[in-house]
């Protein structure tokens, strides 16, 4: 199971969505408030909050991490490394508190998802990071990541890792390829089709199909998407809609054609390489998952360091292996490419984790939701998903 997989659809955390979507003035962070004592230079160590499965573990000794450790030795700082993220709303509803009462956490580098990230920095809750003591961020971001609407010049943000959204089908029991979302539509695939529950996962793939920019998308946009989503529920025509379900679904045949993210295809093409996975013609959401310092961390210049260092082509090279998501450094491609391992060599020639330009040319990074939209927007589409 992928770490992506893990992800839920907004529910049991709307307590927390509803408190950041109506963007209660209380919770709001001033600039001057956001920075603690940094005990960087006198203490040498650093927690690190991250989900489940999305780190390299060594093949002999889950509890070793390589390239954790290899940071650790180089630097002699001791990170405390959690697995604690399971839920993007969880998460929140678990240090909202402390975030808007301007107490500390208890972590120094968290790791969400970029839509509740856009939630993090529009209440003021993590603080910007110095560029000029990460020269490698600096030097090998990959530049479709570098400028997200909800954090101008990834001030306050470095992803971890990235992805996408697309669709992923068995081709040889459905009997013919699939290159566009309108595809989905087509009457052998009455039934057997699944989407996302999750309102962020979702949206963006749909509202591409019909043909929507969804960097500048309207209220418009998405409501012409959920009628047409409406009349296929009513005729049947979407088996239901999934949160890591797709995988078990699409590997038994149960269903022929989903939405998906690309880690979790390779994962599957493993065991089946009847699986694929399509960048649709119209175009496919690029997302990523970002590293974030919380206000009043007590060890900021620690992480900074830590980001700095897994965007060492090197690093991020040997993550990227593992992890076999979209990678966030375009320059770990040649280091795999080295490799005289043909199996971690062949990592470089894969689209789903370094994009060829024609593939990137069909992504695009999808303008989040907006904390006076995130309300009405969810009702309504949770009201067809049935959360």
């Amino acid at each position: 199971m992928s770490r992506r997989s893990l992800l839920r659809a907004l529910g049991a955390g709307a307590a927390g969505a509803a408190l950041a979507g109506c963007g209660v003035p209380a919770a709001f962070v001033e600039p001057g408030e956001r920075a603690g004592r940094d005990s960087s230079a006198t203490d040498h160590t650093l927690h690190f909050a991250n989900w489940p499965l999305y780190i390299d573990t060594d093949d002999d000794d889950e509890s070793k991490r390589p390239t954790l450790d290899a940071f650790s030795r180089r630097t002699g700082i001791s990170v405390t490394y959690t697995e604690e993220i399971n839920d993007n709303d969880e998460f929140f509803g678990k240090i909202s508190p402390a975030l808007m009462n301007r107490q500390q956490t208890g972590r120094d580098l968290i790791v969400i998802s970029d839509w509740m990230a856009a939630r993090f920095v529009r209440l003021g809750w993590v603080q910007e990071m110095d560029r000029a003591k990460q020269p490698n961020v600096a030097k090998y971001l990959d530049p479709q990541l570098r400028t997200p609407a909800f954090d101008e010049g990834r001030l306050h943000s470095v992803p971890w890792q990235s992805g996408i959204t697309g669709i992923a089908y068995n081709r040889k029991k459905l009997g013919r390829e699939i290159r566009s979302t309108g595809e989905l539509w087509a009457d052998d695939l009455r039934g057997r089709v699944t989407l996302l529950s999750g309102l962020d996962e979702s949206f963006a793939l749909l509202m591409q199909g019909d043909g929507v920019d969804i960097t500048r998308w309207t209220a418009d946009d998405f409501h012409t998407m959920c009628e047409k989503v409406e009349k296929r529920v009513r005729s049947k025509h979407i088996r239901r809609f999934t949160g890591n379900d797709y995988i078990k679904d699409l590997a038994t045949g149960d269903v022929l054609a989903c939405q998906a993210y690309s880690g979790d295809v390779i994962q599957l093409q493993a065991d089946n390489p009847d699986i694929e996975f399509v960048v649709p013609e119209e175009g496919a959401e690029l997302w990523a998952e970002s590293l974030m310092i919380p206000n009043l961390a007590r060890h900021k210049r620690n992480a900074e360091r830590l980001i700095d260092h897994y965007y060492d082509p090197e690093v991020a090279a040997e993550l990227a292996a593992w992890v076999n998501y979209v990678c966030p450094v375009p320059a770990a491609r040649d280091v795999l490419a080295s490799s005289k391992d043909e199996e971690t060599a062949a990592l470089a020639e894969d689209p789903l984790i370094f994009p060829d330009d024609a593939m990137r040319e069909r992504l695009a990074i999808a303008r989040d939701i907006t904390s006076e939209e995130r309300m009405d927007l969810a009702k309504k589409w949770n009201g067809i998903v049935g959360l």
